[in-house]
This record gives structure tokens, C-alpha cells and sequence, in this order.
């Protein structure tokens, strides 16, 4: 799997994009001869400005991973995976996906896809699925981030864009409440953007660790005082709802809504208000352990920043640790309704967004990933929204499938027996494609997910290291990386961006838009699959053209022009060729049917797997400033992965005592669902209910042995944010299975 020499493309710098958050930093490559093909610089884009945080300094490094995957891999009847030619395993891969679907119907054959892939390759993948396997069966790994914020900003506004706003807006704020969001370790250049609200007192952040974003508020948890630049919140893990319906009904109670806003804007304020009569601070205090007079100052705090009480503007955020839930949906709603209430959203210098996390974690759910969804964030099950994608396509509307399974019920289902099952619909699939995602690291309950894998007929994997996916492969296809490759990304701002080639691939590499052709070609299909990105691009154009995600006026050809008038890229919707796009939704009106955001009353329930004797300890999840992910990519740059080489779980000075569990030692983690184990890294900035463990690393040291995959009912995300353990001190002396 040894990489051959990159060679430059050019030897002028090629203007592009770091590799992974929704941040999608600006950076410069220049070409070089060195350990790398080329040098990382940042430049100046709105979101990073001038900034770069760690892992896109040390970016460049993943171009010569030593174990770059150059050629594809067939495994061999020893069960080893051999390098063989493109026809040999193109011929694999077809000859079992036509005998598999000529046994078991085109349903047995799934797709799974990530938020990582370029808007031409993830339009690309949702076509190929519903035109070429004619298969309902696809999702990708964005049901693990975005899909909660998505459910509840769909049906309070009628559109998903993570942050209806610019991120430099933030600066103008009053107030700014994160929620769930630790952006001094995930998005650490972000955090010049709320320079300004911490100099006003006005950050408020909601975490139950005092995370390096919790500490930017400059005070004890709980308190402020003169020279205090906010507020950390830090409720029991899992009540995070119950922090905004306590929010919402000071509001109310203390008559701070804006009521004129209300009545233009808004329906549903009656409902809301009488489920969160049942609110007040000191039962909320009960039960999420937040201060009563916490929760009625910060609600002040928020009042005090809206445009109605004559402040400058608040924002509320929230990100996946309260996302990442069973109740997901719900906070996200109430998250929404406490913006309404205080006649935030749609005001510029005000509003709710949701962070989106993966590099194209926005685009990679509008044109065709989600199990539910047509290009230009179309619901599959509108005869109109199938009527426009089969004449895009050229296929009949009645050929293109329905929708398919959210992403735990299809990994967890894959290979399930027929018989009855299959007569009640249930039957899994027997194959799967798998295009930049690891799920063998990131899904949730992960040995429920192996198992799944192992009942396979067939696994195909394209990435460009072995993850621990691809690992477990029958077929390997090594594809190209960010700086190997022409595109576009959509940031979480829902700023439409270029990313640009900088180097040739390595080896055998070639484009999954070249493998799709591939494999549409010799599955007999005959429909269209261009393979230069810019062709593809205009294609998606017009498949979302009068959709929600609206690209029509988009091109390659114009965000190379750089034309928008509020930096580079344009933001969605950008309807026509001369259109300016839309840097600000909701001014006007809502996407709703009426044009007004809808409040929808919601309640607070316990996690599916609370605490209890035999588990008698919250576990919450994240990540680390310098993994990403499953760690498939960080875990090879040796910088990054010598400051942080393997999990750690964060354990408050007092419970380690209480458990005789001294720091530095290995512990056991132990669920209903399986054992993880990690080195104790005692830290007062953790509740001492509470062990913190990140998410980045595989074999015994990952955390998502442990985590829960009961689902949220509306948007299908896993409750990866909480669940119950219990700990103590291992007989180990090092953590294995774990990549360096």
C-alpha cells in the first residue's frame, strides 16, 4: 500500500480549503519536495481569518501517509486483502452485486456515505444508489451529526441551513449561548468570533465539563463578577432540555417575550407557554442540578440582548452534545423556541443556528445522502420533488425508489436473515458500499455494528487509508484526498466554496465520480455519469434548481470569479446566474407554508440508559483539539498523534479517590453494551458524576463500545452524548488495538 511520489500539479499556489471541520478554513498549498508534496499556509476567508488550528498545519502530512492506500485490494481466499487491478476488482464488485440482487431484490444492496465527500461526489453517490442499484437503502454519517438540528429547524422554519447567518455576525452580539458546543477544541479559529461577546460578559456556555470553551467565560462555574466574560452552565448530563424549558419560562413568567414579533412571526406560543409553566427554576434545579438563580440570570442575560429590551442581538447555538440524544430533536425545539419567544430569529444581529461538524457536513445532506432526501434537500416522497430529479436523471419517476433506512436501523439490520423477516419487510441487506465513513469507530454500540458487517455478502470500502472499515473489507477502492481533487464544499455557514487540486494522486487513486461511471457501466446502466467535476456541479445545479438548497445560479466557473458581495463563496439559495445569494434567511419570512416559524411544545425524559446501581456513572463523549472524527486520518500525523496517542477518560480528583483510581492509571469502562479501556487523566473540570472520554480512537480504547444506539424517534440520531457506566481500575498497563 506504499504511496509513489505525489507530484505538483502546478507550481502556482492553489487556493483551497483545509480537509476537515465545517469551518472549511481558507489555505494556501504551494508545491514542495520535501516529506510532503506541498506547504499549508492559511489565508484570509471570513470564517478562520488568517487562522489555522493544528490539524490543518499538519494537513498536508496525510498526502504521504506511509500506509496510503495506491492500488485496489480483493480479498484473497486466505482472507488477506491483495492489491489486484481496477478490472479485477470492478469485475468483483458487479458479477456479486447482480447475483446478490438477483437473489434478494435491489434492496439488498446499501450505500453509505459521509459528510466528508465533495457536493459533486455526494450528489453522485445519492444518483448512483437510486438510479443504478435502484436501491432506498442509503444514509450516511451525517444522521450522526446534523440530523437533529436538520428535524427541528425543518419543521419550526421549513429550512436546514446550520447557520441561517454569517459567523462573523456573532461579533455584534450581546450575548452568545453555546449549547453543547466545545469550539476551542473543534473549531478553535472560530473562537475570534466571539472576542467581542466575551468583552461585553455576554458568552454563555452549556456543558457539563468545564471544557477550554466553558473556561472562555472567565469564571468559577456559576458565578460572574466584575471583569466576568460570561457564564459556564453545567447541568447533569442528558437535562440539557431541561436548561431551556427553565430558560423559556422565566422569560414568560417574567412577560420578556416580544409580543408583536410573536404575533407576526410565529404560531404556537399559547402551547409552548403552558408546557413550560411546569418549568420553574427550582424544579428545573431538581432535576438538571443548574442553580435556580443560574437559570434566572442567564435568562435575564438573553432578554437584556434582544432587539425588543434594546440590546444588540443574541445568538443561541447549539452543537451535537446536546444534539446527540434521544431527545435531540426536542432540545433543538426548544433551543428554537426560546429564540422565538425573545423575537430572535430572522433579525440580523440575532438568531438560533445549529454548528454543523464535518467538512461538508451542509451539502453532504441536501443533494442525496439522507435516506429521505432528493437533490436540492427535496423530500423523496413529493411526487413534484421526483418528478424534477427523474427528468435531471433521465429515468422514469416510478423507477426511483422511496426512502430508505436512518443509519443505526440499517448498519444494525445489514445481513438479517430472510425467511420471515423478509415477508415482513425486514430482511437486511447483504452488501454495502461504504464511501468516507469509518463506521467501525464512529457508530454507535460498536460491536452491534461489527457483527453486522461480518453477516455481509459483501463489503466495499473506497478510502485512502486502511481505517478499521476498510480493514474489515471484501473490496478496497483507494480514491483521492481534498488536496488531489476538484470540488466544491458547503461550510456551516451554508457558504457554497471551491476546493481546488493541488497535487496529483498517488499510485492507482482515482475519483469515486470515475468509480461511479465505472460501476454504472458495467451494472448495465444507462444513465449519464459525468466524471469532471465541474460537469457534475452544473448537473446538481439543475436537480436542485426550485428546490429548498437552490444551487441553480452556481458554477464552477463563478465561484472561481469570486463575485459574492460578503467574501468568498456564495451562500444557498442562490437561484439564478446573476443572483448575489443569500448570506441571511428568514429576513422577510420563514420557508413555511404561512411564511411563520412554528413553536411546538416539548417535554424532558430520562436518557434510554440512565444511571443506576450497577452503572452508577454518566459517560459523556467528544472530541480533542488534535483528533478528528474517528481518528482514521489524525491518528497518522505523527505531531498530532504524540500530543494525544491514545484515549484518556477524564475523571473528577474526588469520584477517582471514591473508586481508588489513581491518575495515569488504566481503568475499565463498562456498560450494558460492552468494556472500553483508558488511561484516567484526573481533572476538576469535570462533574464528579462524570467520566469524559473522546471519541477518536479504535480497539479497546474505543468509547463507542460503550455508547448507547437508541435513537432519536423523529431525526433516527443515537444517544452517543450519555450513558451509564461503571469504572475501575484495570490489570492492564497499556491500551491496545489503538493506532499510532
Amino acid at each position: 500500500m506504499a504511496a509513489s511520489v505525489t507530484e505538483p500539479v502546478t507550481t502556482a499556489a492553489a487556493q483551497t480549503h483545509c480537509p476537515y471541520c465545517a469551518l472549511q478554513c481558507g489555505m494556501a498549498l504551494e508545491p514542495a519536495n520535501g516529506a510532503v508534496p506541498v506547504t499549508v499556509s492559511p489565508r484570509q476567508f471570513p470564517t478562520n481569518a488568517g487562522g489555522l488550528c493544528q490539524k490543518g498545519w499538519t494537513s498536508a502530512e496525510l498526502l504521504r501517509t506511509p500506509d496510503r492506500i495506491t492500488t485496489p485490494l480483493l480479498r484473497a481466499l486466505d482472507g488477506e486483502l491483495r492489491p489486484v487491478s481496477w478490472e479485477e476488482a470492478l469485475t468483483a464488485i458487479t458479477d456479486r452485486v447482480s447475483s446478490i440482487q438477483a437473489d434478494h431484490g435491489r434492496e439488498s444492496v446499501a450505500v453509505f456515505g459521509g459528510g466528508g465527500l465533495t457536493n459533486e461526489k455526494a450528489y453522485a453517490l445519492g444518483k448512483f444508489a437510486r438510479t443504478v442499484l435502484r436501491t432506498p437503502n442509503i444514509d450516511y454519517n451525517g444522521r450522526f451529526c446534523m440530523s437533529s438540528a436538520a428535524a427541528g429547524t425543518n419543521r419550526a422554519f421549513g429550512l436546514d441551513r446550520g447557520l441561517p447567518f454569517p459567523l462573523t455576525d456573532l461579533a455584534g452580539a450581546d450575548v452568545v449561548v453555546l449549547l453543547g458546543s466545545n469550539l476551542a477544541e473543534t473549531m478553535p479559529p472560530s473562537v475570534q468570533h466571539l472576542e467581542q461577546v466575551r468583552g461585553r460578559g455576554g458568552l454563555v456556555v452549556v456543558d457539563p465539563r468545564r471544557s477550554r470553551t466553558a473556561a472562555l467565560t472567565g469564571e468559577p462555574t456559576g458565578t460572574w463578577g466584575e471583569g466576568s466574560q460570561g457564564v459556564h452552565v453545567q447541568p447533569v448530563p442528558g437535562t440539557d432540555l431541561v436548561v431551556l424549558l427553565a430558560l423559556t419560562h422565566v422569560i414568560i413568567a417574567e412577560d420578556l417575550i416580544d409580543p408583536e414579533y410573536l404575533a407576526e412571526r410565529a404560531t404556537g406560543f399559547d402551547q409552548v407557554r403552558r408546557s413550560v409553566a411546569a418549568w420553574w427554576p427550582e424544579r428545573a434545579e431538581t432535576i438538571c442540578g443548574v442553580p435556580a438563580g443560574t437559570l434566572r440570570r442567564v435568562a435575564r442575560m438573553l432578554a437584556a440582548a434582544a432587539p425588543v429590551h434594546g440590546g444588540r442581538g443574541a445568538y443561541l447555538l447549539t452543537g451535537r452534545g446536546v444534539e446527540q440524544s434521544s431527545q435531540g430533536t426536542a432540545t433543538v425545539t426548544a433551543t428554537i423556541n426560546l429564540a422565538l419567544a425573545l423575537g430572535l430569529p430572522g433579525r440580523v444581529g440575532s438568531g438560533y443556528g445549529a454548528i454543523t461538524g464535518q467538512g461538508n457536513g451542509q451539502g453532504g445532506r441536501e443533494h442525496g445522502q439522507k435516506a429521505d432526501q432528493l437533490p436540492g434537500y427535496r423530500s423523496i416522497t413529493d411526487p413534484a420533488a421526483r418528478a424534477h430529479a427523474a427528468a435531471v436523471w433521465g429515468v422514469p419517476e416510478a423507477s426511483i425508489p422511496g426512502p430508505g433506512r436512518p443509519a443505526v436501523e440499517l448498519l444494525t439490520g445489514l445481513g438479517q436473515p430472510l425467511g420471515e423477516e423478509a415477508l415482513a419487510g425486514r430482511a437486511g441487506p447483504r452488501a454495502l458500499f461504504v464511501h468516507g465513513s469509518n463506521v467501525l469507530v464512529s457508530a454507535p454500540n460498536v460491536n452491534r455494528v461489527a457483527a453486522a458487517l461480518d453477516r455481509l455478502d459483501l463489503l466495499v470500502v473506497c478510502d485512502f487509508v486502511p481505517s478499521e472499515t476498510a480493514q474489515r473489507a471484501d473490496v478496497v477502492l483507494p480514491v483521492t484526498q481534498w488536496a488531489e481533487e476538484e470540488g466544491t464544499m458547503t461550510s456551516l455557514e451554508g457558504r457554497v466554496i471551491r476546493r481546488r487540486q493541488a497535487v496529483e494522486p498517488p499510485g492507482q487513486a482515482r475519483s469515486e465520480l470515475w468509480i461511479f461511471a465505472e460501476l454504472a457501466r458495467r451494472l448495465g446502466s444507462t444513465v449519464r455519469f459525468d466524471t469532471d467535476p465541474a460537469e457534475v456541479f452544473d448537473e446538481l445545479a439543475r436537480a436542485s434548481a426550485g428546490g429548498v438548497a437552490d444551487y441553480a445560479g452556481l458554477s464552477h466557473t463563478r465561484l472561481d470569479a469570486d463575485e459574492a458581495e460578503e467574501g468568498p463563496g456564495f451562500f444557498w439559495p442562490v437561484p439564478t446566474p446573476d443572483h448575489p445569494g443569500t448570506p441571511r434567511t428568514f429576513l422577510d419570512t420563514f420557508a413555511t407554508p404561512d411564511g411563520r416559524a412554528r413553536m411546538i411544545p416539548v417535554d424532558h425524559h430520562a436518557p434510554a440508559d440512565d444511571v443506576r446501581p450497577e452503572t452508577p456513572i454518566y459517560l459523556v463523549t467528544g472530541r480533542v483539539l488534535q483528533h478528528y472524527q474517528s481518528g482514521a486520518q489524525t491518528r497518522r500525523v505523527a505531531e498530532l498523534n504524540r500530543i494525544v496517542a491514545e484515549p484518556q477518560a477524564e475523571i473528577h480528583p474526588l469520584l477517582a479517590t471514591r473508586l481508588g483510581i489513581d491518575d495515569g492509571v488504566l481503568v475499565r469502562l463498562r456498560s450494558a453494551r460492552g468494556v472500553a479501556v483508558a488511561r484516567a487523566r484526573w481533572s476538576e473540570s469535570i462533574r464528579t458524576d462524570t467520566v469524559f472520554m473522546p471519541f477518536h480512537f479504535s480497539g479497546t480504547g474505543s468509547v463507542n463500545l460503550l455508547t448507547s444506539d437508541a435513537t432519536d424517534p423523529i431525526s433516527g440520531m443515537p444517544e452517543f452524548k450519555v450513558c451509564a457506566i461503571a469504572l475501575e481500575p484495570s490489570e492492564g498497563r497499556s491500551t491496545t488495538g489503538v493506532h499510532r
